[in-house]
């Protein structure tokens, strides 16, 4: 069965940006793409006779978002295969669900311009750390976001997320006919605990360590993409920091994510969270499993 592409619409400028960008994004891969409005009205309104012939206000409002998106998306490709539907769910929720068959699930981010980076909506952020599949939060300027730096960015963690999200890039590479920048982030512990320590070794040693890993881990997710440009990064700082300069003026930022134990969702840690919420371009959370 073929995986629908899921976007979350509300109607809002963010949800518009999140809307144009799956809809490139499905036709880029030749993917269904399946619109999603949630709204709880059906949910209460049914349960409360109406004395007025009148339509509920949120139900007008759903139809118009769902007729609204469906036309922009054909507007934009013609040729797409598009689905508009609404959910009688909460966002987080309906949009979860939705991953469970979707090939990834495409969100917006709340704010404009300096304040972006403090206004990641809370649906993006829940919706990032509970689904199943790959999530996309579209974020960044309009050059980042249209594909304009011919870059995916992927950071590299640990090894069997870093795998899982480094295949990620590369196919979004290959899709985009851009290269990869690989980063891997160090830092010299101020009290060293690992047999780096028993050598007494310094600063390089650390950076050379680092640098193996990222080798290790693009030996193993490189081999089916041997066309594709990779550029490796080894910087010492914040792992986070690195990755949000690095993708300042990149199309896509990829991170990995490893899942918890059954029903406890991923594991999104300082790293995921600042991306989240500062990173210059569209940013991809994809799972390990």
């Amino acid at each position: 069965m073929e995986h629908p592409l899921v976007v979350g619409v509300d109607g809002s400028e963010g949800s518009l940006a999140a809307l144009d960008w799956a809809a490139e994004e499905a036709a880029r891969f030749r993917l269904p793409l399946r619109v999603v409005y949630a709204s709880l009205w059906e949910r209460y309104e049914g349960a409360v006779p109406s004395s007025t012939a009148e339509r509920p206000a949120e139900e007008v409002e759903a139809e118009h978002v769902i007729a609204s998106s469906e036309q922009r998306v054909r507007q934009l490709f013609p040729d797409l295969r598009v689905h508009a539907v609404t959910a009688a769910a909460d966002a987080v929720d309906a949009l979860v669900e939705e991953s469970d068959s979707a090939a990834a699930v495409v969100t917006g981010c709340s704010g404009r311009g300096a304040v972006r980076e403090f206004l990641l909506g809370s649906v993006s952020l829940a919706v990032a750390g509970r689904a199943r599949c790959p999530v996309v939060v579209v974020r960044g300027e309009e050059r980042n976001v249209k594909g304009m730096g011919r870059r995916v960015v992927v950071g590299v963690g640990q090894a069997d997320e870093a795998v899982t999200a480094v295949r990620f890039a590369l196919r979004e590479a290959v899709a985009r006919g851009c290269e990869v920048q690989a980063v891997r982030a160090w830092r010299s512990p101020r009290q060293p605990t690992d047999v780096l320590s028993v050598l007494d070794a310094g600063p390089q040693a650390y950076e050379e360590q680092a640098r193996a890993i990222l080798d290790d881990v693009l030996e193993e997710a490189v081999a089916g993409h041997p066309n594709v440009s990779v550029t490796r990064t080894v910087v010492e700082g914040p792992a986070h920091r690195a990755l949000c300069e690095a993708a300042a003026d990149a199309d896509l930022l990829v991170l990995g994510a490893t899942r918890g134990q059954e029903g406890s969702g991923l594991h999104l840690g300082r790293v995921s969270h600042r991306a989240l919420h500062r990173a210059g371009c569209p940013v991809a959370v994809v799972p390990h499993r």
